[in-house]
């Protein structure tokens, strides 16, 4: 069984169409979202049309369900300045989607269970199996680790939220996070002068015949296409983040 692992598209179709485009040619048996799909980008449209027509399983993110509330859960220290910028994107993205979107999106569920084999499935989630909030980095203390997943070591297990591709250990299997398609970011820069990369992340998960392989994967997306729907979608403040796709 071959499985195919996306997460934090927001609303960047054209690294979505990539990741489709790279996968095209090659037999999959199940494609899974992780949530943080629709907001934030240029494309809230056009990644709904293309989760919808995918027919694939889509886990609700804290973003998700942030655009349909306007409830913020997260613990995130934000700026008032910030915070106003993220309320106006938030109006915008409400107001292209239509009431079939935002109900396709409110079917966005906590977690999704998938059968691998008799005896073991992938559990997948967002931020952990208990919250969409909660946050899992490859340096996140061993304890805490265990204290988010341990009860669900008995499953292999895969977040996002983070849009930081790594794997750990949790006793006989693993977590990993596949990375963002639509937003992936060298974690180690200074927020100043903050650039995204230009590709997107996901990764493909096999299992057969005993056997196990995950692979993370990293694909280039045409970087001018997204900055001209930035350009032409009327998303406020699209300069700006136009502005993070510029080489330093």
């Amino acid at each position: 069984m071959k499985l195919i692992i996306i997460s934090d598209i927001h609303g960047n179709c054209v690294a979505l169409d990539a990741v489709l485009a790279d996968i095209q040619h090659e037999s999959t048996d199940q494609i899974v979202c992780l949530g943080d799909a629709i907001q934030g980008g240029p494309q809230p449209v056009e990644v709904v049309r293309q989760l919808r027509d995918l027919g694939c399983p889509v886990v609700m993110g804290n973003a998700d369900a942030w655009l349909l509330s306007g409830q913020e859960t997260g613990e995130e220290d934000i700026t008032p300045e910030r915070r106003q910028k993220l309320d106006v994107v938030r109006e915008w993205s409400l107001a292209q989607l239509s009431a079939a979107d935002r109900a396709f999106i409110g079917e966005f569920l906590p977690t999704v269970e998938i059968p691998l084999m008799a005896t073991r499935s992938l559990l997948c989630f967002h931020g952990s199996p208990t919250s969409f909030d909660d946050l899992i980095f490859p340096y996140t203390p061993e304890e805490e680790f265990q204290k988010l997943l341990g009860p669900f070591a008995h499953h292999i297990l895969t977040g996002g939220h983070t849009h930081l591709p790594h794997i750990r250990r949790l006793g006989d299997n693993f977590f990993f996070n596949p990375g963002s398609v639509g937003l992936a970011y060298n974690h180690q820069q200074d927020e100043e002068g903050f650039r995204t990369d230009h590709w997107a992340e996901y990764a493909a998960l096999t299992v057969a015949h005993g056997r196990t392989r995950l692979e993370f994967r990293r694909v280039p997306f045409d970087v001018e296409a997204l900055l001209m729907a930035y350009r032409d979608s009327g998303r406020p403040y699209a300069e700006e983040a136009i502005a993070q796709y510029r080489k330093k």
